[in-house]
């Protein structure tokens, strides 16, 4: 018995002295430490809050966080007042026609509720998107979003996500795409798509680490009391 005991400490001791194994840290290089970028999000009628707020909230806050930091702005069809899906009453800073309108280096097209549909066939607002987001250093959508990107071709040669339960109908609409499931977003070249909702924040933070480095974007996270961990995410980056 006092052998067994003595061999059952012995483990313990062992156990105790091997090195802990942690989950590897996924590390990007910035790639623009020090630099501003514009950030123009599309805000139109039926925009959704999550998806308009949370990318706002977080490019919002690197200029606390970095030098450079990202100048956030609202951008629709015309200066008339917007009305969110969920209710809120709207000014977009600028129109596609403003003459003071900044260039535009990162493009975000939240979803909307028509963007399945009516959007779709709105050529001045694809136009817009198309001509603005062939410039742009980067151009994000999230949730449905990624439709109208798809529609302005945007996402032709590159692969994408969008809301899981519309995953189906975004392969109908555009089958030559080659479209993720299952993750919070996808990376590819300067093209990044979201899932939606709460997870508008995950491809928000992801960016923020992309441009300015994992320091910056725990610094943004902790003002959110978000914690930031890269590897926690499930995303696809495509090189």
């Amino acid at each position: 018995m006092k052998i067994i005991k003595t061999l059952f400490i012995l483990a313990i001791l062992i156990s105790a002295c091997q090195p802990k194994s942690e989950k590897a840290s996924i590390q990007i290089d910035p790639v623009a430490e020090g630099q501003s970028f514009n950030a123009a999000f599309l805000m139109i009628d039926g925009v959704y809050n999550s998806e308009l707020m949370a990318p706002y909230d977080i490019f919002q806050h690197t200029i606390f966080h970095t030098e450079g930091g990202i100048n956030v702005f609202t951008v629709n069809q015309t200066m008339d007042t917007v009305t969110t899906f969920e209710g809120l009453k709207l000014i977009p800073h600028y129109s596609f026609d403003s003459p003071d309108l900044p260039e535009i280096d990162i493009l975000v097209v939240p979803s909307a509720e028509h963007n399945m549909d009516s959007d779709l066939e709105n050529e001045t607002l694809i136009n817009w998107v198309s001509e603005i987001g062939a410039k742009a250093d980067y151009v994000m959508s999230l949730c449905d979003g990624a439709f109208v990107l798809a529609k302005a071709g945007l996402v032709d040669g590159k692969e994408s996500t969008t809301f899981p339960t519309d995953i189906e109908k975004y392969r109908k609409s555009f089958p030559h795409l080659t479209v993720h499931e299952n993750v919070s977003f996808v990376h590819h070249d300067n093209l990044l798509t979201s899932a939606g909702g709460a997870k508008s924040y995950d491809v928000s933070l992801y960016l923020v680490h992309h441009l300015y480095g994992d320091q910056v974007a725990k610094g943004v996270g902790r003002g959110l009391v978000i914690d930031w961990e890269l590897s926690d995410y499930k995303f696809v980056r495509v090189e």
